[in-house]
């Protein structure tokens, strides 16, 4: 019987650009937080006495069904790994938007994997599972772990952070796309063009990196401030993988269980995740990208305005501090997609209905901490 995996999505909570790496990629800081929001990924693989073949299909006709596929790349290279050969279908149900920063395509990748080991009672190793994920994409690695992520180098190093508590969350998705690539190149010359007014300043400038080390630190000090026992770690050896998945309470059972512990601590849920999220913004917590992106794309600063609910001439990075605006939104990675974070159901509809009325998409979800994250993988 063939196995389905949720293929859940991804925001970034906060993004800083370092210098281009030798290898050409740019250093990176991200705070990642994974989503409810998923497509469903449907593996089928039996051991072959040949070689390995791989077939894939999908709903959508703008992802590819040949070895260009992310899905498709897992699969060949954990057979590989695992030094088996084995005849596998895989089946992408897509819902989550192609291209748009949210991490769809990683996504498929993890999810492939869990699925190819749960189909075959295969069990990779911690290790080879993230080799493997970081050699597929730089994304990859982090639906390896689920909830709060710190990524460095190219996003790929990753390390579980203290999660934050399910929050209401709103995805703007406008019909615009935006080149990771050029968005890049658009940094590159901006800090370029810095260089000609400063010219104390170089791309290469300890700078850079020491910014990058030094946020890394920041946000990691701020998340691991809270409450210990609001959230959930696994201990290096017992990093959560296909055979071991408990399947459990729903996001909705957990947080009402959750609600009733809160009073425990005198404190709500959200609040604890809003106070923390504006704790990192008062750390200078934001997406670099939004710096070149918002310029080329005047519609995307608007939508991030209706996002926070911000009055016109009000700058939409500062928090929310009112009933029906969100307590942090943002550009998720190059974009083109954007979230908003908010303190209750109703703040977040409201905000979707602001978001709607301008014809842009707009898709009501929850973050989905890191144990939730793996009691819900596997779809029934």
């Amino acid at each position: 019987m063939a196995t389905r995996v949720c293929s859940y999505s991804k925001i970034n909570l906060g993004l800083a650009i370092g210098p281009v790496r030798p290898d050409g990629f740019h250093e990176l800081a991200t705070l990642y937080q994974t989503l409810a929001l998923h497509d469903l990924v449907t593996v089928e693989a039996k051991p072959s006495t040949g070689e390995s073949r791989i077939t894939l299909t999908t709903n959508h006709p703008q992802v590819p069904t040949d070895a260009r596929n992310t899905a498709w790349k897992m699969v060949e290279l954990a057979l590989k790994r695992a030094n088996v050969a084995a005849e596998v279908t895989i089946h992408i149900e897509k819902s989550l938007p192609v291209q748009g920063g949210l991490g769809a395509g990683s996504a498929n990748a993890a999810a492939a994997l869990n699925g190819l080991e749960h189909e075959l009672r295969l069990s990779l190793s911690g290790t080879d599972r993230m080799e493997l994920a970081a050699e597929v994409g730089s994304d990859v690695p982090l639906f390896l772990l689920g909830g709060a992520v710190m990524g460095t180098g190219r996003g790929e190093c990753v390390e579980a952070m203290p999660d934050l508590p399910a929050t209401w969350c709103v995805i703007a998705v406008p019909e615009v796309g935006v080149s990771t690539p050029q968005a890049f190149r658009d940094w590159d010359e901006r800090q370029t063009k810095g260089i000609a007014i400063d010219e104390s300043a170089t791309l290469t400038s300890p700078a850079q990196p020491d910014r990058l080390e030094e946020l890394s630190h920041v946000y990691a000090t701020v998340l691991r401030d809270c409450p210990s026992d609001f959230g959930f770690i696994p201990e290096p050896e017992q990093t959560p993988d296909t055979s071991g998945i408990v399947h459990g309470r729903s996001l909705e059972t957990q947080q009402g269980g959750l609600e009733e512990e809160s009073s425990e601590h005198g404190s709500t849920w959200n609040g604890l995740a809003e106070n923390t999220l504006l704790a990192l913004v008062r750390t200078g917590i934001e997406n670099d990208f939004e710096s070149v992106v918002f310029p080329q794309y005047p519609l995307l600063r608007e939508i991030k305005r209706l996002l926070m609910g911000t009055p016109a001439g009000v700058s939409s990075g500062t928090p929310g501090d009112s009933s029906g605006t969100a307590f942090y939104a943002g550009l998720s990675g190059s974009g083109s997609a954007l979230f908003g974070l908010y303190r209750s159901e109703a703040d977040a509809r409201a905000a979707q209905q602001r978001v709607q009325a301008t014809g842009c998409k707009a898709l009501l979800t929850e973050t989905l901490p890191r144990q939730e994250y793996w009691r819900r993988m596997f779809a029934e």
